[in-house]
């Protein structure tokens, strides 16, 4: 049993980078679609589909991003808060990932945002993770 969801959903999109993988599947639920749509909105990786496996569980099929040499898009990617220590920052607060380069994923009352969106809103909450 996996006690951090979004740790395990980084940790297979990392994984099956590193390896090469053009897709990976990734359990399915709500939040990680909000997550895997946002990094799609970003361009971190292509596309997101959503799936039934041979056991009749949802999964979300992630097919991944290369450059043309064949490098992954994401050079890092790592969770920010965890189950055991919530990160909530305000808007003024939210850091920026490698001058702004980078993005944080932050979920809000608004829903699950990068962090542009949220100072533009003005709306603070928990760090997700770090991506760039």
């Amino acid at each position: 049993m996996v006690t951090d969801q979004i740790a395990d959903l980084l940790t297979r999109i990392r994984n099956a980078q590193n390896a090469g993988h053009p897709t990976v599947s990734i359990p399915a639920s709500k939040e990680k679609l909000n997550i895997l749509n946002l990094l799609e909105k970003e361009g971190f990786i292509l596309k997101t589909l959503e799936e039934k496996s041979e056991e009749g569980h949802p999964v979300l099929k992630v097919m991944l991003k290369y450059t043309t040499d064949g490098e992954p898009v994401i050079n890092a990617i790592s969770r920010i808060s965890s189950p055991g220590k919530r990160m909530y920052v305000k808007c003024t607060e939210i850091p920026k990932v490698r001058g702004g380069l980078g993005v944080i994923l932050v979920s809000t009352s608004k829903g699950v945002i990068s962090d542009r969106e949220a100072r533009k809103l003005g709306v603070g909450g928990e760090l997700i993770c770090s991506v760039y």
